[in-house]
């Protein structure tokens, strides 16, 4: 059923590739790099796609309806700065780098062992004749990691030490979704990529999951006074939702509404706050300064420091 979708994004992509980035790598002499700059190529043209696709959707809901005016612009462009270099970025190059080697080595290692690692598909095979329920199946499942995720990183304070460089934003907008330490989103990119390993997300569902996820999670940033209903609210993460979660009150340990997609695991796990009517301030009062109103640099750098001080408590 995603075969199309697979043969359209490898056409676009290669046409991208040869007709502008490898003449580039042949006239620099760099064509050793090939394989990992194609790798990039198709990891950049997919953050494109999710800026482009992300900025139509929520601008205009943040200028219809916003929750506070934007009184620093400067947060907000430090925002900015952090969506670009994650999305495309050198630091995704160097990942792509360093997580293929290991991830042939990996498959190496599984090869010589004929151990083949269990999949939802082989559990239940069934589901390959359902592209769709095993989609959501996929989702669900994912979501439920992150939502244990994402109360990990409040319940440890090593990992808060980290989580608060996200936190400490008080000019809260949907650029904010991509505000993280760089150690913290490379652990939460290893956590979500062994759930999806370990349960088998098929390379094109994966890519689906990651856009639709990166849409809603960008929304729930939003600067945008929305609700989804007394019934939505249950069923799907909205801006008032998550703005609780980042309202003063909530930083830290005293977290509430960890859910990123769906709210039913902040109901199953009395963590959720439902009220309709709230829109608190943003921020962590307790964060340094620099970790709402410095640089990205500065920013780094004292989230590293607050991380080394809670490792030696």
């Amino acid at each position: 059923m995603f075969d199309w979708l697979e043969r359209f994004w490898v056409d676009v992509s290669g046409e991208v590739y040869t007709g502008f980035v490898q003449p580039a790598l042949y006239s620099m002499g760099m064509m050793e790099y090939a394989d990992r700059i194609a790798e990039w190529v198709d990891f950049a043209l997919l953050g494109i796609v999710q800026i482009v696709l992300v900025y139509a959707v929520c601008r205009p809901l943040e200028a219809i309806r916003p929750v506070e005016p934007v009184t620093n612009a400067g947060a907000v462009n430090t925002d900015v700065f952090y969506t670009l270099l994650a999305k495309l970025g050198v630091l995704p190059l160097i990942a792509f780098v360093l997580l293929s080697s290991a991830e042939r080595t990996m498959n190496g290692w599984l090869a010589d062992t004929g151990f083949v690692p269990p999949t939802l598909e082989t559990l239940f095979p069934a589901l390959r004749e359902m592209p769709l329920l095993a989609l959501a199946l996929y989702v669900v499942i994912l979501d439920f990691g992150e939502y244990w995720r994402h109360r990990f990183q409040h319940m440890f304070g090593w990992w808060y030490a980290l989580h608060s460089v996200h936190h400490a934003q008080r000019q809260m907008t949907f650029w904010t979704d991509d505000r993280n330490h760089l150690l913290d989103d490379a652990i939460a990119a290893v956590w979500f990529g062994a759930v999806a390993l370990l349960i088998g997300v098929p390379p094109v569902q994966f890519v689906l999951i990651v856009m639709v996820r990166q849409l809603c999670e960008s929304l729930s940033h939003a600067n945008v006074r929305l609700d989804f209903g007394r019934v939505g609210e249950r069923i799907l993460v909205s801006p008032r939702f998550h703005r609780i979660h980042h309202g003063e009150l909530s930083a830290g340990e005293d977290g509430r509404n960890y859910a990123v997609l769906l709210p039913v695991w902040d109901w199953l796990f009395r963590t959720g706050d439902f009220d309709r009517t709230a829109y608190p301030r943003t921020g962590d009062p307790e964060a340094p300064e620099s970790l709402a109103t410095g640089g990205w640099l500065r920013q780094q750098i004292d989230g590293l420091k607050q991380f080394g001080r809670a490792l030696k408590r």
